[in-house]
């Protein structure tokens, strides 16, 4: 379906292609199992398997909630298997090291990264969570530190800047509170810019709408009737908490005790089977509830460019995307398919990703968007 977004320099209707994805492409289709432990290994872990019954049977269902455990383990801790101490330390190690080579921290190979960006216009794009401020227990307590605010706001001073979040757009906007941001909450479904008449990296924008694009403002009332119907619904789980985020719904099982995972998967997928329009994600310890239109932070980050007006510029624009989860990696895919741009990934350990460097930790996100802001200080002056 095609659905309109507003463009933020001449206020004009732009129009956006949106394909509704298909739920059953989701499926693996096996002979008809009867037995759970049947069921073969080894199956993709991002599909469900479809148990297929002639008068009997497991329900698809069961199948559906055992995957969904699978992925909510996946976003946990791994627990270490029994092996001496000395051994595990150098297998991580190993592992370690291996996987620094691939995604070498951006803050080390900084000149290399502002050499590359020598006559181009950074983009900067950044998530929230787990990139501008700490994970924590409580979602509503993600504050971010006064320090992290002046970082940010230094570096958009200088570079148009996004934040790119699966949190509600108000949410995020009520953490970081600098007006001067694109804000694209609900993964990239709810985008807005900076004020009309505000400066924004040196420039006054005069759009008289700041509302760039809503994708998927037609599942508003199926959004809200599916976040009353999971708070009814997890309410008899410990630490079980759903949050809305506008266009998209959060389950986060941080708090959970782990026993309680599989009621709480099964709650949360007896919910959905009622609603074929939306599908479910996994992050950091949290579910994510979204409708099925192809929209994503990589999306969201090919819309604001265009908006921009980069759209065809692969040759004067570097765009920069750093996240930590594994919905950033939409972002770092599309990043990676254009051969333009850099992704930087947030994390203290390996990972499968399409981001070319990596930080360990917000801290050092920070210390990147400084070091950022000085060298295009410095830049400034030396060309005066």
């Amino acid at each position: 379906m095609t659905v309109g977004c507003k463009d933020p320099k001449t206020g004009k209707m732009m129009k956006q292609s949106v394909r509704v994805s298909n739920p059953t492409l989701n499926f693996i289709n096996v002979p008809t199992v009867r037995d759970p432990k049947l069921i073969p290994r080894g199956l993709p872990r991002n599909k469900h398997l479809k148990i297929e019954s002639n008068g009997g049977g497991h329900l698809v269902r069961e199948a559906r909630v055992s995957t969904l455990l699978d992925s909510m383990r996946a976003s946990s801790p791994a627990r270490a298997r029994p092996a001496s101490a000395a051994t595990r330390a150098a297998s991580l190690d190993d592992e370690q090291k291996s996987w620094i080579q691939r995604h070498p921290s951006a803050l080390s190979m900084f000149e290399q990264i502002t050499r590359a960006s020598v006559g181009k216009k950074i983009v900067m794009f950044l998530d929230y969570d787990g990139t501008l401020s700490p994970i924590v227990e409580d979602p509503d307590r993600a504050f971010m530190s006064d320090e992290m605010r002046e970082a940010v706001r230094d570096t958009a001073s200088f570079f148009p800047t996004a934040i790119v979040s699966g949190r509600c757009r108000d949410k995020v906007y009520s953490f970081v509170k600098l007006t001067e941001l694109y804000y694209a909450g609900s993964h990239g479904m709810d985008i807005k810019g900076p004020p009309p008449g505000s400066r924004c990296n040196g420039n006054r924008m005069n759009n008289g709408e700041s509302v760039l694009c809503q994708p998927a403002s037609e599942f508003l009332p199926m959004i809200d009737e599916v976040y009353k119907t999971l708070v009814e619904s997890t309410k008899s789980i410990p630490g079980a908490k759903v949050e809305t985020n506008k266009f998209c719904l959060s389950v986060h099982f941080r708090c959970v005790d782990e026993k309680s995972w599989d009621d709480l998967a099964k709650q949360v997928k007896l919910v959905l089977s009622e609603y074929p329009k939306l599908k479910l994600t996994y992050g950091r310890k949290v579910l994510e509830i979204r409708p099925t239109i192809e929209w994503d932070k990589g999306k969201a980050l090919e819309f604001l460019l265009e908006a921009l007006g980069y759209a065809n510029s692969n040759d004067d624009v570097l765009p920069i995307y750093i996240g930590d989860d594994r919905t950033d990696e939409d972002a770092f895919k599309v990043l990676r398919e254009r051969g333009q741009g850099l992704g930087i990934l947030v994390s203290k350990v390996p990972k499968e990703t399409n981001a070319s460097y990596s930080l360990q930790e917000p801290s050092e996100v920070m210390s990147f968007l400084r070091r950022l802001a000085e060298w295009k200080r410095k830049s400034l002056r030396a060309s005066l």
